[in-house]
């Protein structure tokens, strides 16, 4: 299996992020999956490499990326050693920065050879705010032919009280715990003018309803952090979504992070594969079943 990494420049404040990507070399044009992580993630987070090499193993190129102002740096690319990036974090910029990433891979970056990729069959991916962003990419974005949204929020204006909203204006700042870390997380007031300023644009139910692409909505019963109704009301926008619920499935479907495991939780393995089947039945997509996640 190739694997290649790269360090990549985003349009907002000249911030470098990294990106890898995965493919099996066989001199036959392979379709191309981006995934995007989800609000305190980032593509390394737990079984991510795992489930890239599954896709790549299925025959896709698989690629993943952290987004510029995740709060990780390519030095320190899972680690949240920028909380002031993080702070400055918004929507477009990493709708801006999912398209950078696009374009890069178009342009025959190093270490692809451009024998190896199918520029028609390109997808996109998303785990949690990740799939948000994806489902928002690919309706602007007629380059893209296929999204999976996994365990994804649906509303991007559905932050808190109008009392929180205010106390967060005047202060400028709020703080997110990270569970995992212990780090108070902050962000500033920023990310709610930006989703002000850019409504049009980041309006989920409008974006859904206008996609053309085959779109796959997948969650967890027992999701506590993003409720399953909020695939389920993805597909009342768009008849030709295929939802599936995983029964008993939580917000990671079963993973951790670190992952240091032998094999991957069963709803997450499920996941991937039924995502993987998804993008193979797209019309003029290729790819073989997934064998094997090791």
């Amino acid at each position: 299996m190739e694997i290649r990494h790269y360090i990549l420049q985003s349009t907002h404040a000249n911030r470098p992020f990294g990106l890898d990507l995965r493919f099996i070399a066989g001199g036959n044009p392979k379709p191309l999956i981006l995934f995007l992580h989800g609000f305190k993630g980032f593509k390394d987070w737990g079984p991510f490499n795992a489930m890239a090499s599954a896709f790549a193993s299925a025959g896709f190129i698989f690629a993943k990326m952290n987004f510029s102002h995740n709060g990780t740096t390519p030095e320190y690319p899972t680690e949240f050693v920028d909380l002031e990036a993080f702070a400055h974090n918004n929507f477009c910029i990493e709708l801006d920065d999912a398209g950078a990433a696009l374009d890069f891979l178009l342009s025959s970056p190093p270490g692809l050879p451009q024998y190896e990729l199918d520029t028609r069959q390109l997808y996109i991916m998303g785990h949690s705010r990740g799939g948000t962003s994806a489902l928002l990419k690919a309706a602007e974005d007629s380059r893209l032919k296929a999204v999976a949204a996994w365990a994804s929020p649906n509303n991007l204006s559905a932050w808190h009280s109008p009392e929180e909203i205010e106390y967060w204006e005047k202060t400028g700042t709020v703080y997110v715990l990270n569970s995992r870390t212990g780090q108070q997380m902050p962000m500033h007031f920023q990310i709610v003018e930006n989703y002000r300023a850019n409504r049009d644009r980041l309006d989920v139910p409008s974006a859904v309803r206008r996609l053309k692409a085959p779109i796959l909505a997948l969650h967890g019963s027992a999701d506590a952090s993003v409720p399953s109704r909020s695939s389920a009301e993805i597909k009342t926008w768009n008849p030709g979504v295929q939802l599936e619920i995983i029964e008993g499935a939580d917000h990671t479907f079963g993973a951790t992070n670190p992952w240091n495991e032998p094999t991957l939780p069963s709803a997450f393995e499920w996941a991937v594969r039924r995502t993987a089947g998804f993008f193979q039945s797209c019309p003029g997509s290729g790819g073989r079943e997934i064998s094997t996640l090791d």
